[in-house]
């Protein structure tokens, strides 16, 4: 039995790898089970991580979302409670881990939203992968060059833990990076011993957020347009300045969220006629009815909440594109993309080997 780390960063396609290579693997016969030792969740509501639903259902699993991730964790999880149940961590993920291999052929481990969560417990991705006897493929997101340098220093950390690296897939690149990324990125990873297994580009009916996942962060109050949360979230804008300075902004920014004051009716009504997939008022503060008739005449959602624009900018920072098992397009897209971009050989020499 062999089992696959999938390391990298939030948002930056590292399911979605995991999702195509499991589809992959089992139209060729392999049994493919999938784990997820740490999820994460932000805020108090409890609710199983979309990943670990979608893997289950798209790979079948006989198993519950509790065995396939029993740990969940958000970014105050230090707490005397979580601290006091330090001891049982480890061996209750080896637990579940042990229900997850039970008669597969390999298992698809995702590791968590950042490879270093955890560390201060040994419950980090290069610890984990480790203990877990798994081989790893970091998925690399490298919007700019420090992000390529943070991924290198990660790769000299997987083989200081002697973890094998089946090697390294480039994902969610968007076309301003995709010349540098098949040629200065890909060399660099290359020359240090690292084998590049694909440059995969971004799409977006994959990689942008939806409304929905912007108000699922926000737990906010929904004004208008209810029915069209599905819209994609490709762009945001601060609506804090002039109208005169931010109509520029506005209309260079495709389907983009504004998030704005309830007093900057102004500027909604401004942005309304541009390119908005979704307003978000902040402060608590209701906006004019006439914004809320004009965006109910564009389909545009409506959001408030009561915490200020900064607050609110720093609740969106964890939101990323979740890919849902009723999501037929999105899952062939995803299938479509590995298929073309992905080289397959190492993979399968691994599982078979």
């Amino acid at each position: 039995m062999k089992a696959l780390y999938f390391s990298g960063k939030a948002g930056g396609g590292k399911t979605a790898t995991a999702l195509g290579v499991g589809m992959k693997l089992k139209k060729e016969g392999f049994k493919v089970s999938y784990f997820k030792p740490i999820g994460f969740r932000k805020g108090t509501v409890k609710k199983d991580d979309d990943d670990v639903i979608l893997m289950r259902e798209i790979l079948k699993l006989p198993l519950s979302c509790k065995t396939i991730s029993p740990i969940t964790v958000n970014d105050q999880y230090l707490t005397a409670h979580f601290i006091k149940e330090l001891p049982g961590l480890l061996p209750r993920i080896t637990e579940a881990y042990r229900s997850c291999q039970e008669g597969y052929d390999l298992v698809l481990i995702d590791g968590s939203i950042e490879p270093f969560v955890g560390a201060n417990n040994g419950l980090d991705d290069f610890s984990l992968a480790a203990s877990l006897d798994a081989a790893v493929l970091p998925v690399i997101r490298a919007d700019n060059d420090f992000q390529l340098d943070e991924n290198l220093l990660y790769l000299d950390l997987w083989i200081a833990k002697q973890i094998q690296v089946i090697g390294c897939i480039f994902n969610n690149v968007d076309q301003a990076q995709w010349i540098k990324s098949n040629s200065i990125y890909r060399s660099t990873l290359e020359e240090k011993g690292f084998p590049v297994l694909g440059v995969i580009p971004r799409r977006l009916e994959i990689s942008s957020p939806t409304v929905a996942e912007f108000y699922d962060a926000l737990h906010g109050e929904l004004l208008a347009a209810p029915d069209n949360l599905n819209r994609l979230v490709e762009n945001v804008v601060i609506g804090t300045m002039t109208i005169e300075s931010a109509l520029g902004y506005l209309r260079r920014a495709p389907n983009k969220a504004l998030i704005t004051g309830g007093d900057r009716s102004d500027m909604a009504l401004t942005a309304l006629e541009t390119s908005t997939s979704v307003i978000i008022f902040t402060g608590g503060l209701y906006p004019d009815v006439r914004v809320l008739s004009r965006a109910a005449e564009k389909g545009v959602p409506v959001i408030l909440v009561h915490e200020d624009t900064y607050s609110t900018v720093e609740n969106l920072q964890s939101v990323y594109r979740s890919i849902h098992p009723q999501n037929k397009e999105a899952i062939a897209i995803v299938q479509e993309t590995m298929d073309k971009h992905v080289n397959w050989k190492p993979i399968f020499d691994y599982v078979r080997g």
